[in-house]
């Protein structure tokens, strides 16, 4: 991708999505060319938000599908997506994965194209030390790391335990893509809420830099910045989208694009601008309130179809360059 900063963030509008195509597969590929996924989540108390996010990144055109979850809901949620494999992991008294369970996902690293951790997990502790042992298995992969949720705590927790005094010591040494919104963002940084909310851009590209990541700071207007400076912004969806389920949907849709072979950047731009179509779907059919978040599941793969549509030059470009860069 082209390493430069803008003065301003790049729209993410139907032109740019449709300057920046996505791997799209043959028509005689199987589904591991259409990519694996790997989502790592759910628990006793949340076992939906891993259903959902692995709904969302079917829907959004991953081929393969594994659910790594906890025993205690493994088999209900094999049940949920019979699409998917589920491996079920030792979990603590708090609801949170042991250690132990890096060996029981060990024989994937190598098979799988993007790993989604966080949705629906607990015990944010227990959760950075699964993310710091899972990370150097992944690093010499070319498998796309997102963390979203509890696992972003791992910001928290570095590998030789918290340190006072600093919110945020960790950096990564392969970048990954971090979902927060505004109030996960104050968590991470220990900085106001509404000091976040007031500076946005300034926010979201402080934390790509020191973190090492490509952040998107979520909300009615989603600022993404990449560790090189670049910046988009998406402005767009409705009321309804804050709603349970929904970040756990946006969250699914970026990792199944993203092992379709789309890079974190394209992944997650895409992903915020078919989550917030989608809601837009809904309110227009069903009201701006009151829709659920799986309904915003089965308004994917349209929109993937009317999103892309031909390129804006009548050329295709080649997956992964971006728009005006």
């Amino acid at each position: 991708m082209t390493q430069q900063t803008h003065a301003r963030p790049r729209d993410v509008d139907t032109a740019l999505l449709r300057s920046w195509p996505l791997p799209i597969p043959s028509d005689d590929a199987d589904k591991e060319g259409r990519g694996h996924v790997l989502i790592l989540g759910g628990s006793r108390e949340m076992p939906g938000a891993v259903i959902l996010a692995a709904t969302a990144a079917l829907r959004a055109g991953a081929g393969k599908l594994t659910i790594a979850t906890g025993n205690s809901v493994a088999q209900l949620v094999a049940l949920a997506i019979p699409e998917s494999r589920v491996l079920g992991l030792a979990e603590n008294e708090r609801g949170g994965f042991t250690v132990e369970a890096v060996a029981a996902l060990d024989p994937l690293a190598d098979a799988i194209s993007a790993i989604l951790i966080g949705p629906g997990m607990q015990d944010e502790a227990a959760t950075a030390r699964l993310v710091h042992a899972l990370l150097p298995r992944l690093s010499g992969t070319d498998t796309r790391v997102l963390l979203d949720a509890e696992a972003m705590g791992a910001l928290l927790y570095p590998p030789e335990g918290p340190q006072s005094g600093d919110p945020a010591p960790f950096r990564f040494d392969v970048p990954v893509l971090l979902t927060p919104h505004a109030g996960e963002m104050a968590h991470l940084t220990g900085i106001d809420k509404d000091e976040i909310g007031n500076a946005t851009d300034h926010h979201a590209l402080e934390a790509a830099q020191r973190w090492n990541a490509v952040v998107a700071l979520k909300g009615a207007r989603t600022v993404i910045a990449a560790p090189s400076g670049e910046r988009w912004q998406h402005e767009g969806g409705n009321v309804g989208l804050a709603t349970s389920g929904s970040g756990d949907v946006l969250a699914g849709i970026i990792a199944g694009l993203a092992a379709r072979g789309a890079d974190l950047t394209q992944a997650v731009s895409w992903g915020v601008a078919l989550h917030a179509r989608a809601g837009e779907r809904l309110a227009e059919r069903l009201g701006r309130l009151g829709y659920l978040a799986r309904e915003l599941c089965d308004e994917i793969p349209a929109l993937l179809e009317q999103t892309a549509g031909d390129s804006a030059d009548g050329t295709t470009r080649p997956s992964g360059s971006i728009a005006g860069g």
